[in-house]
């Protein structure tokens, strides 16, 4: 992927998380940061549009449906 250099400006609150994050070594770097929370910005955007695509072609989940989804999801104990 060719990446090229950009300036932001960010609310120090907001640059102090993205150091404190990269001190804590949640993120490589300032940019790595910024990418990764970028990449998951986009697979929940990807996912909305599923969602909405899937509900209009099918409707909303009824009850039953979500009820059996929260068992299928559950954490397996044991």
């Amino acid at each position: 992927m060719t990446r090229s250099k950009i300036a932001i400006s960010l609310p120090k609150e907001q640059l102090a998380r993205v150091h404190r994050e990269v001190k804590a070594g949640r993120a490589d770097s300032v940019s790595g940061y910024i990418t990764r929370v970028l990449e998951e910005q986009e697979k929940r955007e990807s996912l909305q549009a599923l969602l909405r695509d899937l509900t209009e072609q099918f409707g909303e989940p009824s009850a039953e449906d979500i009820e059996w989804a929260d068992r299928a999801l559950a954490p397996r104990r044991g």
